[in-house]
């Protein structure tokens, strides 16, 4: 049979557009419809906006160092709206230059909502006009990534997500974030290091379930100092409520209290993408958390039809999604069968202080290794003798014991991400402690602490 497409992507986030951007110029007709805006959630309303708006939170605490250095410098305001705009302005760049991608690789895009017809039939709904076509593939891959989830409670209406908080108008006076996630504690620093009163609430006695136990407490810690923060932790939240006479939003905790706010986010965490009309009526199966159901190719229990991404909720990381798209080229239309080994991802948590990680946490080391030995330091850095900043750094090294293999590294203060790029190539390599021992440090750096740690703890 022929069909309209050699592949068709649905979804035009990181993965979707890697995969189809990559597979035109190998000679393949390869069609993309994405019913919001091209470049998905990290570009739109994720990563890349977070990011900007993270280095926007620390101007106020960077003035402040400036004057244990000699600088006579006062701030004299600060505009959420010209932040806001010059964020929109470069993800208009980012969008135009992700679609521009696309067409130079003969890659035809549809601004259209699709779902699935049958395996190799796709209905697609114009976004602006509403009407209705229908293309066919040989090839399907289901690239529709997650969404935020909203607890249900009373007035959850009230309350905004990690979607329209790129949005608001202006910065929230008062702002309560709910969550221990990473883009929980993402926001809580951006609103707090921009001046608005935040409150962290949590369930948990500390947050970022999952990472290091040590890098949580020392992550606590160092939140707790930060200005205009207040941690909630071991309090959930009950109910919302907006008054109709002066717009007052009353955040009801189980423990009895309340807050009163200009603004709620509900950061509790996202969920795989799969909406029914992409599912083929259950032939196409889900896990138990509603994602996509893969073999290690990517490749769904209906044969002809993939998925990469979020959507299959293994690594949710930007940089993963890329990856399994370029797996998925290489299995499909290379010729070349390749699944992506998850081992070994460095990540990182833009809060402050940064949160930077790659490899096994201790706990899981201890699960998995007969004898580890671990490395650990925390200090002041450099930066913040003079100007009196009393944030402080964290390093720790996880270390096979029998091997000499480095199992994890773990960061906590400000570039850490910068710095565990390069030591992720190290990591993925399979380096040894005796490897760092060797190497020689960068003097005066934070990162040298990573090579010059000598004893256990």
């Amino acid at each position: 049979m022929a069909y309209d497409y050699d592949l068709f992507v649905i979804g035009g986030g990181s993965g979707g557009v890697r995969a189809a951007r990559f597979t035109g110029p190998l000679g393949f007709r390869v069609g993309l419809a994405e019913e919001y805006r091209m470049g998905g959630t990290c570009v739109i309303r994720g990563c890349v906006p977070k990011k900007l708006l993270s280095y926007a939170a620390h101007g106020f605490e960077d003035v402040a160092d400036l004057a244990g250095y000699g600088y006579d410098i006062a701030v004299k305001g600060f505009s959420w709206e010209t932040l806001i705009a010059a964020k929109d302005k470069d993800i208009d760049r980012l969008e135009k230059a992700y679609q521009n991608t696309l067409t130079k690789n003969g890659v035809e895009t549809f601004k259209a909502r699709a779902r699935l017809v049958d395996a190799h039939t796709v209905a697609l709904r114009d976004t602006d006009t509403g009407e209705e076509r229908t293309v066919t593939a040989d090839k399907i891959l289901l690239a529709t990534g997650g969404r935020p989830t909203v607890p249900d409670m009373p007035g959850s209406e009230h309350a905004i997500t990690s979607n329209e908080a790129f949005h608001l108008p202006s910065l929230p006076k008062q702002v309560v974030v709910y969550g221990g996630g990473y883009i929980a504690v993402e926001f809580a620093s951006i609103f707090a290091g921009l001046g608005a009163e935040t409150h962290l609430i949590y369930r948990g006695q500390q947050p970022l379930r999952g990472f290091d136990e040590d890098v949580r407490h020392f992550f606590l810690e160092q939140l707790d100092h930060l200005k205009n923060l207040t941690l909630h932790m071991g309090e959930t939240i009950t109910s919302l409520s907006r008054s109709d006479a002066d717009g007052v939003l009353t955040v009801a905790l189980a423990s009895g209290a309340s807050l009163q706010v200009e603004q709620a986010m509900f950061a509790t965490g996202r969920t795989p993408n799969t909406p029914a009309d992409l599912c083929l009526d259950g032939q196409i199966e889900l896990t138990g958390k509603g994602a996509v159901k893969i073999d290690a190719f990517g490749q769904t229990t209906v044969p002809n039809i993939y998925a990469v991404g979020d959507v299959t909720d293994r690594v949710q990381l930007t940089p993963v999604a890329l990856h399994e798209a370029m797996a998925f080229v290489k299995t499909v239309f290379q010729d070349t069968p390749t699944s992506m080994d998850h081992s070994n991802v460095a990540t990182a948590v833009f809060a402050n202080p940064e949160i930077a990680v790659c490899g096994l946490t201790e706990a899981e080391a201890r699960a998995q290794y007969a004898d580890i030995d671990v490395y650990q330091s925390s200090f002041r850095p450099m930066k913040n003798t003079l100007s009196g900043n009393p944030a402080r750094s964290f390093m720790k090294l996880i270390v096979d014991r029998d091997s000499d293999r480095v199992l994890g590294m773990h960061m906590v203060g400000r570039d850490s991400a910068e710095m565990m790029q390069g030591f992720a190539v190290a990591i993925k390599m399979g380096a040894k402690k005796a490897d760092f021992d060797a190497t020689v440090g960068i003097h005066p750096t934070s990162a040298e602490e990573m090579v010059t740690m000598r004893k256990p703890v």
